[in-house]
């Protein structure tokens, strides 16, 4: 399941690399492992870069170098950089709930009691604690 949030996220993290730093699809990747986002599939991550460039949120231009062949360098637009300010507001949002969340775990007397409910298992609800 936390690959499927982080990946859920991706748009928001590729802004912000692209914003610390104009880079090409595989360095990109390799920034992402940095930020703790390991084993994102690389033609996932070229998909979600040609999506954010559909929307201008991003350009890219090739550039070749003394070796390999050229290679796409992704750099944020004025649009981009927008929409990533937005996403860091939502994002603050909701670490802020997930905070809360954690907190309130952690401040558990003790593991939620289970009990089966309908031939499943269900957590006692901590509503109003």
């Amino acid at each position: 399941m936390y690959g499927t949030v982080l990946r859920g996220l991706l748009h928001p993290l590729l802004l912000l690399l692209i914003l610390e730093r104009p880079g090409h699809g595989y360095d990109l990747i390799e920034r992402l492992a940095c930020l703790g986002v390991e084993g994102v599939e690389p033609g996932h991550v070229y998909k979600v870069l040609r999506n954010l460039e559909r929307q201008r949120l991003l350009v890219s231009v090739w550039v070749t170098s003394g070796f390999g062949p050229p290679r796409r360098r992704y750099e944020l637009t004025a649009e981009g950089l927008a929409e990533l300010k937005a996403s860091m507001a939502r994002l603050g949002q909701l670490n802020d709930t997930l905070d809360r969340c954690l907190t309130r775990w952690a401040n558990m007397p003790s593991a939620p009691a289970e009990h089966p409910l309908n031939g499943r298992t269900a957590r006692r609800s901590w509503a109003g604690a």
